[in-house]
Formats: structure tokens, sequence, C-alpha cells
């Protein structure tokens, strides 16, 4: 017979992996999730023992242990622990959850950088004048920029995106986000037109839209021709990158009357809360507004230039 905690291990990485099967298959959790959730259950069960049989006190104690973490650590190994202990309760594996004892630190998520309309003019014109000559890593930096701002999409899913996806006649492209997730994204006439110049110029055996030598363009390769462009439109470089070029689009799309479920749709999350930060962002824009524009803050401008 095997030595107990030789045992313990096994029943508790049993519980684990059971877990994480769960929000792989149920909740379509990438990779990258599966294995943050590991190793914050295992290092939890490093400073307990058995997750399994964990009582308040024991969570009180990683509380304490977890004290000099930033915030949103500390978030995120908590909501780690909740959803497992839940998933124990509800697979009838123990009776209660101890998870309130967890530690509910107070995050407040940043709102995301975006760039103004004039700023994306700017880079959308030199894009264009440097399109012109025909040289293909220009027509391809064009392709690049309309589909990250046209359409909204992630780093990964545009280096990514296979010839496959580019469509003949309907205006979608098929795009699989996080978790392999796929779901349709609406490609405009704009954009439509520079995938289909730089299709004629690609490498034609790749089975990728934006190839390279290795498989297709990196994200660290797209984050530099992004910031190479910006300087040269004169837009300071640490303003661009492609999460940023995805946020304007939102953030502009919502200007223009967008509704929050059909930006939910389009960029692909999977929680609608995740989305609404975007409200937050043109509330904070209509604030901006009014203390700029509004005739009392003009008057109050006037009285401090006068005073001065």
């Amino acid at each position: 017979m095997p030595p107990k905690r030789l045992r313990e291990d096994r029943a508790i990485s049993g519980a684990i992996d059971a877990f994480l099967a769960m929000m792989a298959a149920e909740r379509g959790a990438a990779a990258n999730t599966l294995a943050a959730y590991r190793t914050d259950l295992n290092a939890a069960r490093e400073i307990i023992g058995d997750l399994e049989a964990a009582s308040k006190d024991d969570l009180a104690q990683l509380g304490k242990e977890w004290a000099a973490l930033a915030p949103s650590s500390l978030a995120r190994k908590s909501s780690t622990l909740r959803q497992f202990f839940g998933f124990l309760q509800d697979e009838r594996w123990r009776e209660d959850d101890p998870s309130s004892a967890l530690p509910r630190p107070a995050t407040r998520r940043p709102l995301p950088k975006i760039l103004s309309h004039e700023e994306i003019d700017r880079l959308f014109a030199r894009a264009e004048l440097e399109a012109e000559a025909g040289k293909p890593t220009a027509v391809r930096q064009l392709a690049l920029l309309e589909m990250l701002y046209g359409s909204g999409l992630r780093a990964t899913e545009l280096v990514s995106l296979p010839f496959s996806a580019v469509p003949r006649d309907a205006p979608f492209l098929t795009v699989t986000g996080k978790g392999g997730q796929a779901r349709m994204v609406p490609i405009s006439k704009r954009a439509s037109r520079a995938v289909s110049a730089w299709s004629g110029l690609r490498d034609g055996n790749s089975k990728f839209l934006f190839p390279s030598r290795a498989a297709h363009l990196t994200r660290i390769r797209l984050y530099q021709i992004l910031k190479e462009l910006a300087v040269r439109a004169d837009i300071p470089p640490e303003k661009v990158s492609p999460h940023v070029l995805r946020h304007a689009f939102a953030t502009h799309l919502l200007e223009g009357g967008a509704d929050l479920r059909v930006l939910q749709t389009l960029l692909g999350h999977a929680d609608i809360a995740t989305t609404q930060i975007y409200t937050h962002v043109d509330a904070a824009r209509l604030v901006a507004l009014v203390n700029e524009r509004h005739p009392l803050a003009q008057r109050a401008l006037a009285q401090k230039r006068s005073s001065d």
C-alpha cells in the first residue's frame, strides 16, 4: 500500500484534474488559463494541505499568507479557489463551501487606453500613403491595421488567422477566440480591399493569411510594426498597440450608438461585465467633455486667466 502522503496527493490531484477537465469542457477555458488554475490550486495545497477537506480556518490562513500580494493576484487566487470549492460542492464531494473565508480584495479595473479619432486618422493616413507604392510589407501593414481597428480582433486572433477564414463574398470572418470559441466578425469594405491587395502578394503556399518563415506573423512582430508606424505618424509609440486599437474599435462603436450586447458578440467576451468597461470609458469621455466645453467651465477658465 502506498504511503499516506502519496495516497492523499493522488486524491487531491484527482479533484484538481476533475475540476480542470470541467473548466475545459463546460466553460471552454484556454490552456494558459487551466495552467494558471493548476498553479494556484497546487500553491494553496502546499500551504494548507488537502484542499478537499479544507476548513474556513484553513482558508483564512491562506489570506494571511497572501497578504503581501498585489490586489489583482490575490483576487485571481481567491477566484480560482471559490470556483474549485463550488465544483466540489456541485459534485457532492463535500457538503459545505468554505470559500467565504477567502479574502475579497477591492480591485478596480483600470480603464483601457484608447486613441482619439484624430490619432486614428493620422495612423491610417500614414499607412495608406506607404501602401500606395505597393511594397508587400506596407500593404500587409495596412491590412493588419484595417482588421485590428475595423474588426476589433485580438492580436493572437489576427496573426494566426488562416487564409481559409477570408470570405469570398460574405462580409464576415470566422475567428477562433479564447477557449477555442468561434465567432463571426464583420469585415468592412475598406478592410476587405486591403486584405484582397495583400492576398495577391502573400506566400500562396502558407495556410495563414499573414505567414512568416516559421508559421505565421508573431504577436511581437505585430507590436513592432504598429509602434514603428506610430513613430512615422508622429504619435507616441507607447500609445499604440494591437489591444489599444481593439479598445478604440469598441469605444468608437459605442460612441456611435452600438448596443452593448452586439459589442460583446463582436469582441468575443464570454461575460457582459467585461464589455461594460467601455461604458465607463464613454462616461469618462463625456465627463471630460462637460468639464472642457460647458459654459460654466469656460467661465471658470476665463476667470483663472484674468486672475493670473
